[in-house]
């Protein structure tokens, strides 16, 4: 429920924090679909993805931390 708010709007920055965490595969397709129009329309999108698949869906920048840089 939180993520479909940060849609119904047109922000341009949606800061977005495991988006996909815990969604069964149908509604994963739905809010990567979401991000990708999100760009699409010129949003800014900056976002926390431990899932590697939908990472390489939606972003055109990575950066990975280190274990030293987290703590």
């Amino acid at each position: 429920m939180n993520v479909a708010r940060v849609f119904v709007a047109e922000y341009p920055i949606l800061l977005l924090d495991e988006p996909t965490a815990s969604l069964d595969a149908a509604s994963r397709l739905a809010i990567v679909d979401l991000i990708r129009e999100a760009r699409a329309r010129g949003a800014a999108v900056l976002g926390i993805v431990h899932d590697a698949q939908v990472r390489a869906e939606v972003a055109t920048r990575v950066r990975t931390l280190a274990a030293t840089e987290a703590a």
